[in-house]
């Protein structure tokens, strides 16, 4: 059943929600890593296409981020205020509008998806294993926009074990079905790159179907899961306002991640490859911090639409102590010996070693990147996502001048692109940190408990 989390000990509950959350992010990232695993078994070229595709998850993800931050904000703000029709009137329109975005996404991918592969690919064989990956993908990128939305509600309701348990149930299913798919185990018939997509995309509707079950079984404040309303241009603006600074956020990280892939396209198809592994193998050490962070966003969001200053004050507190100590282990881990982290899904030494490099040096930012998750959960809960956008946006800015002007230079390795985005990731971080204390002070001016006037 939903939480109250304007209750009780604030570590306890970040630390309970981050860990179901940890787990459930876990087991989403794990469906990319058995992709790399049984795909890198193929050769060069479709490991290289395979995460060349994965670049538009970053795209599809930063319009899923859009609906999910915008209404989990709304929806964990009324819990607090006890605003219950609220509830139920965000989530409607948070649905409705993850229904036309699937349609979109389906529509763009297949329209257009291949053609943006090709201007990326370092070469042909590449570009054509990546466009089949991306064909078996794009139905599980179309339901990542209900499947969030769901469990974003569910998430600001203070639910979390549920989803957690049907993202494990759908890990599972594809990884029995990728060595099935893609290597043609028992079935004789190998499907390569577009079998590893096509597995997701079976799991992913798994765990729809599974989300669409549980919906109003662990919570009683929003029933009949997939019951569309009439659109509400006052209410989908809102979830759109707060929801689209942290889209615009995720869609620098796709224009980064494809800056990447064109300025080391002529470094081959094992720099590609490299690359992709790496940054697959980043993500999911980015997990825990993530986590946190998705916790701060419910236990903060309820506390401060609950009026409760000094609860918002010690989850952002707490959070950024949490995460910045796993995330110096993690650190710690990665100088140690990076090659270990990346040697299950980088059979090629060329493309170990690329991959290693870059997780060795873009460690040294890893602290900084989880105090930016806080920081972006905070400011989900606070309802202006806006300064995440705005240390993003000159993120982007330094780094794709930086790798563009070593692009230009004879003398210029992939080590030298990897310095730049640790660089621009520190100076994101401090640009986070000065926004965040900045709104922790005006937000929370004169805030008080519900019922109560006056300060």
């Amino acid at each position: 059943m939903q939480q109250d989390l304007t209750q009780g000990s604030i570590s306890k509950q970040l630390i309970g929600m981050a860990a179901f959350i940890g787990l459930g992010l876990l087991f989403q990232t794990l469906y990319f890593l058995i992709d790399l695993y049984f795909v890198g078994s193929v050769g060069p070229d479709a490991l290289a296409g395979v995460g060349l595709a994965g670049v538009v998850f970053f795209l599809v993800m930063a319009a899923a981020q859009m609906v999910a931050v915008g209404s989990l904000s709304l929806i964990a703000r009324a819990i607090g205020g006890k605003d219950f029709s609220q509830v139920d009137g965000v989530y409607r329109q948070s649905m409705l509008l993850s229904a036309g975005l699937s349609v979109l996404t389906l529509a763009l991918g297949y329209g257009f998806g291949g053609l943006a592969i090709d201007a990326l690919a370092a070469d042909p064989a590449t570009a054509a294993q990546g466009k089949a990956y991306l064909n078996g993908f794009l139905p599980a990128l179309a339901l990542m926009f209900p499947t969030g939305a769901m469990s974003a509600a569910l998430r600001a309701a203070g639910v979390v074990r549920p989803t957690m348990l049907v993202q494990t149930g759908t890990v599972l299913l594809n990884a029995v079905l990728a060595p099935v798919l893609i290597a043609g185990w028992g079935s004789g018939v190998p499907l390569g790159a577009f079998g590893a997509g096509l597995a997701s995309s079976i799991a992913a509707m798994a765990g729809f179907l599974g989300c669409v079950w549980l919906f109003g079984r662990v919570q009683t404040l929003m029933t009949a899961p997939l019951r569309l309303d009439r659109p509400h241009p006052a209410v989908l603006a809102r979830i759109v306002g707060i929801g689209l600074p942290s889209a615009v956020e995720f869609l620098l990280m796709f224009v980064t991640m494809g800056v990447v892939y064109s300025v080391i396209r002529n470094f081959g198809s094992e720099a590609q490859a490299g690359f992709g592994v790496g940054s697959r193998v980043m993500q999911a050490i980015f997990l825990p911090a993530m986590a946190i962070s998705f916790a701060v966003a419910p236990v903060a969001g309820q506390n401060f639409g609950a009026g409760l200053p000094d609860r918002v004050r010690r989850t952002v507190r707490d959070a950024a102590l949490m995460s910045s100590a796993l995330m110096a282990c993690l650190t710690a881990l990665c100088l140690w010996e990076a090659r270990w982290l990346v040697a299950p899904f980088a059979p090629d030494p060329a493309v170990a070693e690329v991959a290693a490099t870059y997780l060795r040096i873009v460690s040294l930012n890893f602290i900084g990147t989880g105090l930016i998750f806080t920081a972006s959960g905070a400011f989900q809960a606070l309802g202006d996502t806006r300064p995440a956008l705005v240390g993003g946006v000159l993120r982007l800015i330094v780094f794709t001048s930086a790798a563009f002007w070593l692009s230009t230079q004879p003398w210029a390795k992939l080590e030298h692109l990897w310095w730049a985005s640790a660089a621009s990731a520190l100076l994101q971080a401090v640009v986070a940190l000065l926004f965040l204390r900045d709104q922790l002070k005006r937000k929370l001016a004169g805030l008080a408990p519900k019922g109560v006037v006056g300060g």
